[in-house]
């Protein structure tokens, strides 16, 4: 039987939009000719979903489960920070192997919680304000939570543990000889004063370590254009850290532009980490160093929740995801670096 991979093969593009053209995704941007080339080589392959195979998932057998997938980030916001694009592209591609069709986004900016009402399940997408969660949820039983766990003895959850990351950050920061370290992150639109798990993360173990500065943080929005302006802020300063941690990929390649524009050396003169490892990260000017998370992975296995859940588990399931560090040219060793002279 034909798969989605050989379809994307033949067709020379990625399974992702192999999927996301059969599911009739109309956010995609891709040319007409390589959507219809993609929807031929599917015919011609006699390509079936796999709920029309033999299948073993009791999931999917017998019905095909209406999902709603929920995200606060408008299409702009999502093209801009690719950290949930690859959540929703996980989440679809699992429907889409396990031959669920019947799959509709919603963007809490322009839509209402009432037309949510007819789902068998959901998928929701980092954090929502509480007024919003109740109208979405009010007539659905079965939901799960990915990048957010806001009540796990009553929802499904696939998480990372930003602490963790963080002090994984610090610990190689700090083991290669950086002790002055500052943080450029963000904080959403709707949640200003709620702090992000890994600035709070960030600011204890540097207490910790006794060389926290207040001044040294820098807080904006989740954008590539904050990150460049924050880095422009802190250069201001009478002194800048040896080392940034940035909370997002895009934050740090707009950081990195800041300090090359300020003719100040990446990592010579200051070091960065980022977070995420989105594909343009390493092919930064100065390749990025960041925190991978595996953000497709995340959107796969929420899909099988959601989907054991309505097979009948009733019991509550958090999963969380490991992170790592991808160790590339932005962060070199402190003791290894003679800064130039001024």
């Amino acid at each position: 039987m034909a798969t989605i991979k050989d379809i994307a093969l033949n067709a020379n593009v990625s399974a992702s939009t192999v999927s996301r053209v059969l599911n009739n995704d109309q956010t995609l941007s891709v040319a007409t000719a390589t959507r219809e080339r993609i929807l031929k080589i599917a015919e011609e392959l006699q390509y079936k979903a796999v709920k029309k195979r033999k299948s073993g998932h009791k999931a999917v057998t017998g019905f095909a489960p209406k999902i709603g997938i929920v995200m606060q980030q408008s299409l702009e916001e999502e093209l801009s920070d690719p950290y949930f694009l690859s959540i929703r592209q996980g989440i679809e591609s699992e429907c889409n192997a396990r031959g669920i069709i019947s799959t509709e986004l919603f963007r809490i900016n322009n839509q209402n919680g009432d037309q949510i009402s007819e789902k068998d399940g959901l998928i929701i997408i980092g954090k929502l304000n509480e007024e919003i969660i109740k109208n979405y949820s009010s007539n659905i039983e079965n939901i799960v939570y990915i990048d957010d766990s806001p009540d796990e003895d009553l929802y499904d959850s696939v998480v990372i543990d930003f602490e963790k990351a963080t002090n994984k950050v610090l610990d190689h920061l700090l083991g290669i000889g950086y002790q002055r370290i500052g943080y450029i992150g963000g904080r959403q639109r709707e949640y200003r004063e709620q702090h992000d798990s890994r600035e709070i993360a960030f600011k204890k173990r540097m207490k910790k370590e006794g060389t926290f500065r207040e001044e040294d943080i820098y807080i904006g929005e989740y954008t590539m254009t904050q990150g460049y302006d924050l880095m422009k802020e802190a250069i201001k300063n009478a002194s800048l850290p040896d080392a940034f941690f940035i909370a997002s990929d895009p934050m740090a390649i707009g950081a990195e532009q800041a300090l090359r524009e300020a003719n100040i050396n990446v990592p010579n003169e200051v070091a960065i980490v980022g977070f995420d490892d989105i594909e343009m990260a390493k092919f930064a000017i100065t390749p990025l160093t960041t925190v991978k998370v595996h953000t497709w992975e995340m959107g796969r296995a929420g899909v099988n929740l959601l989907l054991d859940r309505m097979n009948g588990r009733k019991m509550p399931v958090k999963v969380t995801f490991p992170t790592e560090i991808t160790i590339r040219e932005s962060c070199g060793s402190k003791s290894s670096i003679q800064k130039p002279l001024k």
